[in-house]
């Protein structure tokens, strides 16, 4: 969680009663509108993704290693530091790139803009998918992108080897990358265009996607993902908010998490949002079909976002509290 621009908490949600110990914070190098943040499986260092370098920080505050790159905000320069662009106002609204740490730890994904400052004088700016070595820092692999990418987000796989990665261009597109990393090179392929991966299944081998019109959700084959093989339309399965007069569509939300192999929480929160109380629905992925809205003790909002190990997360609507979910045990 990051609360504001100083600092980023990582919870141990497997230990809720040790209170403030479950806690390790992260100090911020820059303000959090600047890039992105994730941290390691063992919570010993967070990545952030900014504007002008990839930074790995200990809870103490030490740099581990930074990774300089070109700049997001569109200028020709390698900055050094996060100062010489404080203040400029076409880098407050730069673009950006993220950075996701493997599921071993060993590892860190990372989509940069290039070049990268250890390649010396050059001029090329191409995107890339930079995989890093988690302890050091040292780039092991890269793969030109071939994008231009406003934004994106990484989704990871069980397999620290593969990762996924979507990409916003804008009006120009927005393609989703599958990742293979051989431990010699990166390979990249394209498994779809018009889309953004939502999640893949404890197993790996599904993966589940939207369209960017957020008509249906459509299930891949981790072997074949580049091919839908299953997809539930909302409109054709989710019934209208007792609100909606019938003039507005429903929609599902550009989130969703897989609570098992064969069922994931998904919403309609984003199309919801303007008529009060917003529904998250139960989807058995074998046949795609909708089995049910989920029942809350409280109101929530948002989106439900992949928390791992049978569990999903929502954020309050005053953005204050993150509450983690599972199924209730049915006797």
């Amino acid at each position: 969680m990051q609360r504001d621009d100083a600092e980023v908490v990582a919870v141990d949600v497997d230990q809720p009663d040790a209170g403030r110990g479950a806690e390790i914070r992260f100090p911020a190098p820059w303000p959090r509108r600047f890039g992105t943040v994730t941290v390691s499986p063992e919570r010993d260092a967070a990545v952030f993704a900014g504007v002008h370098a990839v930074r790995s920080v200990e809870a103490t505050g030490a740099t581990r290693w930074e990774v300089r790159h070109g700049c997001w905000g569109g200028c020709p320069l390698l900055h050094v530091s996060f100062d010489e662009y404080a203040d400029d106002r076409d880098h407050l609204y730069a673009d950006s790139g993220s950075a996701v740490v493997s599921a071993d730890g060993e590892l860190v994904w990372s989509h940069v803009r290039g070049p990268l400052a250890s390649d010396g004088n050059t001029e090329d700016d191409q995107e890339l998918w930079v995989v890093l070595d988690a302890v050091a820092g040292r780039a092991v692999g890269r793969v030109n992108t071939g994008t231009m990418a406003s934004c994106s987000e990484h989704t990871s796989h069980p397999d620290p080897s593969q990762m996924g990665l979507s990409l916003g261009e804008g009006e120009e597109g927005s393609p989703v990358l599958w990742g293979r990393w051989d431990g010699q090179q990166v390979t990249a392929e394209q498994i779809g265009t018009e889309r953004i991966l939502l999640a893949v299944s404890p197993s790996g081998r599904r993966l589940l996607t939207v369209p960017v019109g957020q008509w249906s959700l459509s299930l891949h084959q981790l072997e074949h993902s580049s091919k839908v093989s299953r997809k539930l339309d909302a409109t054709d399965a989710v019934p209208a908010h007792p609100q909606n007069t019938g003039k507005d569509r429903v929609y599902w939300d550009f989130e969703a998490a897989f609570v098992d192999e064969d069922t994931i929480v998904a919403g309609t929160s984003e199309c919801d949002a303007q008529y009060g109380s917003v529904r998250h629905w139960l989807v058995d992925v074998k046949g795609m079909d909708l089995l049910g809205e989920i029942s809350y003790p409280v109101p929530v909002s948002g989106p439900a976002r992949a928390a791992g190990g049978g569990r999903w997360y929502t954020i309050s609507k005053d953005g204050t509290t993150v509450r983690l979910w599972e199924l209730a045990q049915v006797n």
